[in-house]
């Protein structure tokens, strides 16, 4: 069988034919192949398929080391359709096995250990064996192959870059640090000058805007402020520079401050740029668990862990604890309880819980954020793929852990499709537009210009006559449920009444009925004028009562007034007022004090109150003796004889 050889370059597919069949037999391989002469004469040229263009080349070689063959190489593999039985040395063991399936081609691949040195051999002299080809060029396209390659390998993409959320959320930390201090140092230099205006300002880029627009406290009232505080601040700190208690100080002295003040507004500018920077590279790279923990707490996770792969690696309980791993050991080693949660415990829907239920949360959220840490890690999506479908495993998992959350607090559950805000409480929602029907046009409504009549009038006027009609049936049917009998005495009436209706003419009937219509208007009249007079005679009980009550009653003390009449009386302002209110202590009409003792004070008492008559037993005896005797006689149970205990 003829050997043949297949070489994967960074330019296209070679194919050589191996002048002895033996030659992979051979001991001494290594040393028949070790110069450029010997090579030319125990290995021929037979084909070369370049590739087209670098893209192409990538995929071909990323086929080859994953074990396929590729439509350039089937291409290239069908010269051997005629041939009965070849032997192809391949330098992949995986792309050898797959060429052995081929249908139609009797090919037997060749690729273990003394194949290597082999392709060492042909490596390193390959620029001479084909011909055109120059090792310059030759090297340009290695270098570029590999660069794609190792790309591809690890699934390379500009926008999936963890090192720089790892940079970023490091820088961002370090910037807080800085401008804290800064902003420190500002108000403190600043405030021998001008020290009302930290209690005015505490933001610190306004603090800083206005030191470098005002300068000097003496330049306030000339200078304009609206662009950088509203009109009430503004005043404020106006008024506050007049009266100002700060110490004069030079231009030289005010430079160095103006020149700190710029430091921290380049600062808080550049900050907040650079969380603008973090949030849009955490939504590229991790979608899902910036939905979940936002763009800092998650950025933070990365970082702590060392990168998104890392980090997708840990399990749920991992992510929960992350970033308490000093607490965790400590409690591992007293023996105490562990910690609940670590950077997690920044998250909004952490936050959110209450008490027992934070524990709970971080460890639901920890096992979420897993899920979605994994999905973006390793998950493949569409190249137009949006960010909502790239985030879906994110939103779906947090609407589910506010349901969760508000059942653990005992709140109402949010129906499908509510958007909640970052402390728990859902967002408005816009009202749905629905078609109302117009109004119809009412024609009676128009204006006429005269000759036409209308056809309903707008306003109805109610005649007089039914008025007064309408009065009278009224006050006939008050003046009726006034004289109406009892029901008891009307059942009884009623009796010979419908015995006798049979009799009666329907013209008696009525005349009956006018007639005690007429009765009644003459009762109503008497009774009105009795209801008048009983109020008046009620009016002047009350007006005759009045001042009675008013002697009876004591007179209302103020607290200075007790004071003074418990120093008066020789006692204490709190006796004073106890025996005042009991009736002890009185005041009489000269405002001199009238102190009552014990006994006088029981014996007023008991003639105040009426003496109840004594009864004798025996009277008392009969009553009983006569209630029994009405009172229907009952069972008497018979009674439970009570146990004797034995005497120990």
């Amino acid at each position: 069988m003829p050997l043949y050889i297949l070489t994967e370059t960074s330019a296209g597919y070679g194919l050589f034919k191996a002048a002895d069949k033996k030659l992979l037999d051979d001991d001494n391989l290594i040393d028949r192949l070790s110069t450029v002469d010997k090579i030319v004469k125990e290995i021929k040229y037979k084909e070369f398929a370049k590739f087209d263009s670098a893209a192409s080349a990538l995929e071909e070689i990323a086929g080859v080391i994953e074990g396929k063959v590729t439509p350039k190489l089937a291409s290239l593999l069908n010269e051997f359709k005629d041939e009965k039985k070849i032997t192809l040395a391949v330098a992949e063991s995986k792309l050898g096995s797959s060429i052995l399936k081929l249908p139609e081609l009797n090919i037997k691949p060749i690729s273990d250990s003394t194949t290597t040195d082999l392709f060492r051999a042909l490596r390193t002299h390959l620029p001479d064996l084909i011909p055109g080809m120059l090792p310059e060029n030759f090297k340009e396209m290695s270098l570029g192959l590999s660069h794609s390659l190792s790309r591809h390998k690890l699934k390379f993409s500009p926008d999936k870059v963890d090192v720089m959320i790892v940079h970023a959320v490091s820088l961002l930390d370090d910037l807080d640090k800085e401008l804290n201090t800064y902003a420190m140092r500002v108000k403190e230099w600043y405030g021998w000058h001008f020290p009302e205006l930290a209690k005015i300002l505490p933001d610190n880029m306004s603090y800083a805007r206005v030191i470098v627009t005002l300068g000097m406290r003496s330049n306030a009232p000339e200078t304009d402020l609206t662009e950088i505080l509203p009109h009430e601040i503004e005043t404020a700190v106006k008024a506050a520079a007049d009266i100002s208690m700060g110490t004069e100080i030079s231009a030289e002295d005010l430079e160095n401050i103006k020149l700190l003040a710029e430091q921290v507004i380049s600062y808080s500018e550049y900050r907040k740029q650079l969380s603008e920077y973090l949030e849009n590279r955490m939504r590229a790279i991790s979608p899902n668990m910036t939905e979940l923990v936002g763009a800092l707490v998650g950025a933070r996770l990365i970082a702590h862990a060392g990168s998104l792969m890392s980090l997708a690696k840990n399990p749920g309980s991992t992510i929960q604890i992350l970033g308490a791993e000093k607490a965790l050991f400590r409690a591992l080693k007293t023996k105490h309880a562990t910690p609940k949660y670590g950077l997690i415990y920044h998250a909004s829907l952490v936050g959110q819980a209450s008490g027992n239920n934070k524990g709970k949360m971080a460890r639901q959220l920890a096992s979420k954020v897993a899920l979605g840490v994994r999905t973006d890690a390793l998950g493949e999506f569409e190249e137009d793929a949006d960010d909502e479908t790239r985030a879906n495993l994110g939103i779906r998992a947090r609407a589910r852990l506010e349901n969760n959350l508000r059942h653990l607090e005992g709140k109402p559950l949010l129906g499908k499709g509510t958007s909640v805000g970052p402390n728990g409480i859902p967002l408005p929602t816009a009202s749905k537009w629905d078609i109302k029907e117009a109004r119809k046009y009412n024609r009676d409504a128009d204006g006429l210009l005269g000759d036409e009549t209308a056809k309903k009038p707008l306003i109805e006027v109610v005649e007089e006559e039914m008025a007064d009609a309408a009065l009278s049936d009224a006050e006939d049917s008050d003046a009726s449920m006034d004289d109406a009998p009892a029901p008891k005495e009307a059942a009884k009436k009623a009796a010979p009444v419908e015995a006798s209706s049979d009799s009666e003419s329907d013209s008696e009937a009525e005349k009956k009925k006018k007639k005690a219509a007429k009765k009644s208007k003459k009762e109503v009249v008497p009774e009105k004028a009795s209801k008048k007079e009983s109020k008046k005679d009620k009016k002047e009980k009350k007006a005759v009562e009045s001042p009675a009550k008013a002697a009876a009653s004591p007179k209302k003390l103020t607290s200075k007034d007790f004071e003074r009449l418990a120093e008066a009386a020789g006692m204490s302002v709190s006796k004073f007022t106890k025996r005042y209110e009991k009736g002890q202590i009185k005041l009489t009409a000269d405002g001199s004090l009238e102190v009552l003792s014990k006994k006088d004070f029981k014996a007023t008492e008991e003639k105040s109150t009426p003496s109840k008559p004594k009864s004798s037993k025996r009277k008392h005896d009969d009553e009983e003796e006569a209630v029994v005797e009405d009172t229907p006689k009952r069972e008497e149970k018979p009674k439970k004889k009570k146990k004797k205990h034995s005497e120990a």
